[in-house]
């Protein structure tokens, strides 16, 4: 009897040990696991601050024609009056239909040009005008023509270095091509505002090292 009583203590102690050595097996294994996946999230955490590209790093800057100011004085659209004041009176006149652009400034809804509007030019720059209404669509820096952008004055003697202190995204992609009667000539690339609503651009050309010219560009 007194063997009966002995064993089952020992069998009753044995499986006490048992579950006291399994549920502190459990207990450590769930701290293991809690440092594992707060590791993991401080990772993940560190990943999404220094792996996601932020966009206005490496997008090329914008030219929001709000900010110009041809020859300090006229914004992009002006009247024809206004044209004369500050330009003088026009070299040349073609009418838009002769010229058969693929994208007109003032173009009808149905995308129809009137027969009497016409690019105006002057010193190497191209003005469109319907009406009373004009609009800059090519503009040569000469030594009288300049613009204030966000009031820095950009003219003819503006060189690349002093571009890539305003666009210094634009600038490291500069690239070149060739432009009818010009020649080859480095360009870079502007946006038109800050949300790429607009699906054109502007190209701002430069000749043997200085600011030469600037267009606005849309595709047909």
């Amino acid at each position: 009897m007194k063997k009966v009583v002995i064993t089952a203590i020992l069998v009753f102690n044995i499986s006490c040990k048992n579950k006291e050595i399994k549920s502190v097996e459990k207990i450590d294994t769930s701290k293991e696991t809690e440092e594992i996946i707060s590791e993991n999230k401080s990772k993940t955490d560190t990943s999404d601050a220094t792996d996601i590209p932020h966009i206005k790093d490496f997008q090329n800057e914008v030219m929001n024609q709000e900010d110009i100011l041809f020859n300090g004085r006229l914004k992009k659209y002006f009247t024809l009056s206004e044209f004369e004041t500050v330009f003088g009176k026009n070299d040349s006149i073609k009418l838009l239909l002769e010229e058969e652009p693929c994208y007109t400034i003032f173009e009808n809804k149905d995308g129809s040009v009137d027969p009497e509007d016409k690019y105006l030019y002057k010193e190497g720059s191209r003005f469109e005008n319907s009406k009373d209404k004009v609009a800059v669509d090519e503009f040569k820096f000469t030594k009288s023509n300049f613009i204030l952008f966000k009031g820095v004055r950009l003219d003819s003697t503006t060189s690349i270095s002093d571009l890539q202190k305003i666009f210094p995204n634009a600038t490291k992609n500069i690239g070149s091509m060739d432009v009818y009667k010009e020649g080859k000539v480095q360009v870079i690339q502007l946006r038109e505002d800050e949300n790429n609503v607009s699906d054109g651009h502007i190209n701002i050309f430069i000749k043997n090292g200085k600011l030469y010219s600037m267009h606005w560009w849309f595709p047909c």
